[in-house]
C-alpha cells in the first residue's frame, strides 16, 4: 500500500485556519515577503488556476491573485504527520516513510486480521479523515512502482487497487510522466523514438533502453511492465545523511551550483549535528542530461560536524568535479561513514571552539525561526527535492 496526504501543507494550513478552507491556498518557503522562493505546497483550489509546487511565487502571484499565501510551518507539519503515522503503524508493523506525507505499508498476509484490502483502505481513510481532519489517497498493488502510480491517479481522496497480474494493463495507457522516475528530459528523449504511454515504454527492446539510459533504462523497462521486487524497508540506523535538489532549468552558472550545493551541504551538516554524529566522508552527486549521473566523495582526516571542515570537502570536489559547459540539472551534497564525534585535543582543533559553537548557535535560530532564518554565506533559496532523515526518523518514533 502507497499512502500519500493530498496538498498536506496546504491542508493542515486550512485546519489551522478555517477561514481558507474552500479558499486557494498556497504556502511559500520564505513567506509573504519572500517573493524569490517557490511554492512548497497548493491547496486544490490553487491548483485549478494552474498554481503547482516547486512554482516561482511570482508567477504564482499572477496566475493566482486572489490566492491566499502563507509561510511555512514545519513545526505544524510535523506534528500533523506524526499523527498520520500513529494511525499507520494500526494497520502494518512494516512502514517506509517517503517524507512527511507519503509512505509505504507492507500489508503481506493481512487479511485474515484486517478483512479485505478493499474495506481495509477504505477505512484508513476514514479514519484519517476523522482523527486527523486530513485526507489521504491510497494505491495498493504488489509492488512499490505501481502502487504508487495507482495512489496518485485518482487524487484527491483517490482509492486505486491494481490486482495480482494486472499490473501491466493497469499501466499501459496511462503517459510517461504517471511513471515514477521518468523526468521531462526522459520524456523528452522517448518521445523522440515515438513512445508516449507506458505501455509504448514496455514495448520497447530492453537492449535499446540499456544503450540509451544504460541501467536505468533497464530499471524504466521493469517498472513499465509493472516489474519491483524492492521490498518495503522501515529506516533503519542512518549510514548516510544527504540532500539534493533538481533545478527547475538546467544551469551552467557555476557559481549558482556550487551555491546551491553549499546550501544543502550546511543543511546535511545541522542534520548530522543534531543526531549526534560526525562524518568522515562527504559526498557530491551532479546530474547532468539526460540523466547522466555522477558520484563522487572525500575522505576527511578525522569524522567532524563541523560546518567550515564539511564545506572546505564539498567545496573542493564542486571545483574538482564540476564539468564546465555542461548544464546540470541535480545537485547533491551528502555525508557517509557517521560515527560519534571524536574528542579532538590538538591545538588547532582546540582554537576551532568557537566555530563549533557557532554551528550550534546557528542551529538553535534555524530550528526556533525556521530553516531559512540565518546561514553562512550568500542564502540561496532552493526546492527541496529529498525528505529530511531527522523529520522521517521523528515522524516513525513518535517523538516531538
Amino acid at each position: 500500500m502507497h499512502v500519500d496526504l493530498d496538498a498536506f501543507y496546504a491542508s493542515v494550513e486550512q485546519l489551522k485556519h478555517p477561514e481558507l478552507r474552500g479558499q486557494p491556498v498556497i504556502v511559500g518557503g520564505l513567506g509573504l515577503a519572500g517573493e524569490r522562493g517557490v511554492v512548497a505546497a497548493a491547496s486544490y483550489e490553487a491548483r485549478a488556476f494552474g498554481v503547482r509546487s516547486a512554482m516561482p511565487l511570482t508567477r504564482a502571484r499572477r496566475l493566482c491573485p486572489q490566492g491566499n499565501f502563507v509561510p511555512a510551518d514545519f513545526a505544524a507539519y510535523r506534528q500533523a504527520s506524526r499523527q498520520v503515522f500513529r494511525i499507520l503503524t494500526d494497520y502494518s508493523p512494516t512502514i517506509e516513510p517517503l517524507s512527511l506525507d507519503e509512505a509505504y505499508l507492507d500489508l503481506t498476509g493481512s487479511e485474515a486480521l484486517l478483512g479485505p484490502i478493499a474495506q481495509v483502505a477504505a477505512g484508513l481513510q476514514a479514519r484519517v479523515r476523522s482523527e486527523c481532519g486530513l485526507d489521504i489517497s491510497v494505491g495498493v498493488a504488489t509492488g512499490k512502482v505501481v502502487a504508487k502510480v495507482a495512489s496518485d491517479l485518482r487524487k484527491p481522496r483517490g482509492l486505486v487497487i491494481v490486482p495480482a497480474g494486472q499490473e501491466a494493463g493497469f499501466l499501459a495507457p496511462l503517459p510517461l510522466s504517471r511513471l515514477p522516475g521518468c523526468g521531462p528530459a526522459t520524456i523528452a528523449r522517448l518521445e523522440s523514438f515515438g513512445i508516449r504511454t507506458i505501455g509504448q515504454l514496455a514495448d520497447m527492446s530492453e537492449p535499446l533502453l540499456g544503450e540509451l539510459f544504460g541501467k536505468y533504462g533497464r530499471v524504466l523497462h521493469a517498472h513499465a511492465r509493472g516489474i519491483d521486487p524492492t521490498l518495503v524497508e522501515p529506516p533503519g540506523e542512518p549510514k548516510s545523511i544527504s540532500r539534493e535538489v533538481t533545478f527547475e532549468r538546467d544551469l551552467l552558472d557555476q557559481g549558482e551550483i556550487l551555491s546551491t550545493g553549499r546550501s544543502l551541504l550546511l543543511d546535511v551538516a545541522e542534520s548530522l549535528r543534531g543526531q549526534g554524529l560526525a562524518a568522515r566522508t562527504v559526498t557530491l552527486k551532479l546530474r547532468y542530461q539526460p540523466f547522466d549521473t555522477h558520484s563522487r566523495q572525500a575522505t576527511l582526516p578525522v569524522a567532524s560536524d563541523r560546518d567550515d571542515a564539511l564545506l572546505e570537502a564539498f567545496v573542493k570536489l564542486v571545483r574538482e568535479h564540476l564539468e564546465p559547459g555542461r548544464p546540470v540539472r541535480l545537485i547533491g551534497a551528502g555525508v557517509a561513514n557517521l560515527e560519534a564525534p571524536a574528542i579532538q585535543l590538538d591545538l588547532l582543533e582546540a582554537r576551532s571552539g568557537p566555530r563549533s559553537g557557532l554551528d550550534a548557535q546557528l542551529d538553535r535560530l534555524r530550528q526556533r525561526f525556521g530553516p531559512t532564518a540565518i546561514s553562512r554565506g550568500t542564502a540561496v533559496q532552493h526546492q527541496q527535492k529529498d525528505f529530511r532523515r531527522d523529520d522521517i526518523d521523528a515522524v516513525s518514533s513518535g517523538d516531538g
